[in-house]
């Protein structure tokens, strides 16, 4: 061996040993002082808890424990401690027009291109964890596959957000929830992408399976948006396809008929709430179907009191048959009345969702009750509460801090100083500071592809 071959040798060497060091170099280690820690499962909170973060997840949690050397101190001793919330049925990547659209998608599909749209779903998840929220479920109304591609962007690390449970494309019988005109369906296909025509079984498998295929980790159906709605065979088709893939089905249903259907077939999510009847109420406790709600507060910018009280009332049955509740907004309007009262400012995403807890207060819920939806019952109905949710060893470090104590009021939530997701400090003193969550690399492909 001359010595220029030599030399490379060496260097050869020394390169890759440095590579095995940085490989086996352990994540860093963080460790939380929290004032009070929150239980929203037991509604029990406990003071002066230490969170010990190893890189993504929760490695231990218990009072005054020993902080190891080197770790990142964040001191919260001053604030509550909290899971993430969780907003059950959303839609990211819509924006309806007030005018000339009101509660229609046409004018959207038409002019916003999916392209846009996700920009736009990207802009409001960052809106949305700034409020707390660390985990959403996006049920349709994406274009072509804005939430699957938003998911995939946040969990590339190329910018914040929460973790996006994303439907895909609505499934439905034809024509979705539009009424189009024969020109506008047949010639101009403005159905799709929106909703997907499912009207036989095999046409149902192969949209639940296409959906699957482009990254839906839940799947949506249009249960009774039209009076050929689907029948209890055909929804108990739908839930044991999605559940080759690992995913659960939500139904959309505006009709007691319709809910009916969808309760006798087991169904995971019964999406909105204002067909249910007390007796819906009692087998959807029974069954331990969800409910996501949507339970939409009366303010200057949206609703009437007629419309308010009912919703009101219908949330309070369903508590007190004790279906397993969730928050859920069904955000998909602007409009230019959305501003602050006290500063004239446009409020954000996240401070417009949080403002369902109006509805809850009214209803008379307790606030512990109303904690255990946002949070716990949210978990579950994303079906990720063995990964995600409780601040707990071997979970995901996600959590929150507020101001205030929200067992007690339910306010506290619109208090949000701190926000952690998968152990990377997102706000801190009330300021977001995402720089860190910005990066053009590098590409994960879990298990070799992107959809799951």
């Amino acid at each position: 061996m001359n010595k220029r071959t030599g030399k490379f040798s060496l260097l050869l060497a020394v390169l890759l040993a440095c590579a095995v060091a940085a490989q086996s170099q352990s994540p860093p280690v963080t460790a939380i002082k929290a004032g009070r820690l929150i239980d929203p499962e037991t509604g029990t909170a406990s003071v002066n808890q230490v969170i010990i973060i190893e890189g993504e997840k929760i490695r231990e949690v218990g009072a005054n424990l020993a902080i190891p050397a080197g770790a990142r101190v964040i001191d919260l001793s001053n604030l509550t401690v909290l899971p993430g919330l969780v907003d059950a049925h959303t839609h990211m990547a819509l924006t309806y027009k007030e005018q000339p659209e009101n509660n229609y998608y046409y004018l959207t599909y038409v002019t916003d291109s999916t392209a846009l749209r996700a920009i736009q779903a990207a802009s409001n998840g960052i809106q949305l964890l700034n409020s707390g929220f660390t985990v959403i479920r996006d049920v349709g109304n994406n274009g072509l596959y804005a939430d699957t591609a938003l998911r995939q962007a946040i969990e590339q690390g190329w910018l914040p957000g929460p973790t996006v449970i994303p439907s895909g494309i609505i499934i439905g019988g034809t024509g979705g929830q539009f009424w189009p005109t024969p020109e506008m369906y047949k010639y101009h296909k403005i159905v799709y992408p929106e909703y997907i025509d499912a009207n036989t079984p095999d046409e149902i498998i192969r949209a639940v399976r296409e959906n699957m295929l482009f990254g839906a980790r839940t799947i949506k159906l249009c249960i009774d948006c039209k009076p050929w709605g689907y029948s209890v065979e055909e929804i108990r088709l739908a839930i044991s396809e999605a559940a080759k893939g690992g995913c659960k089905v939500e139904g959309h249903v505006q009709t007691p008929e319709g809910a009916q259907r969808a309760i006798d077939a087991g169904i995971h999510i019964i999406g909105h709430g204002q067909a249910l009847t007390p007796e819906h109420h009692r087998q959807m406790a029974e069954k331990g179907i969800f409910l996501a709600g949507t339970d939409t507060p009366f303010a200057k910018y949206r609703g009437t009191e007629a419309a308010f009280r009912q919703t009101v009332a219908k949330l309070r049955s369903a508590w007190e048959k004790k279906v397993p509740l969730t928050f859920s907004t069904d955000f998909d309007y602007w409009n230019d009345r959305m501003k602050d009262d006290k500063t004239g400012e446009w409020l954000s995403r996240g401070e417009l969702t949080i403002a369902f807890l109006e509805t809850w207060k009214a209803a008379g819920i307790p606030a512990p009750d109303i904690l255990r939806a946002i949070t716990i019952n949210g978990f579950r109905a994303a079906d990720i509460i063995k990964e995600r949710g409780p601040i707990k060893p071997g979970m995901f470090a996600d959590m929150i801090a507020v101001t205030g104590d929200p067992l007690t009021d339910i306010d506290a939530l619109r208090r949000v100083q701190f926000v952690m997701k998968n152990g990377m400090v997102f706000k801190k003193d009330g300021v977001m500071m995402p720089e860190k969550f910005f990066h053009p690399g590098p590409v994960r492909i879990p298990s070799g592809r992107y959809t799951r």
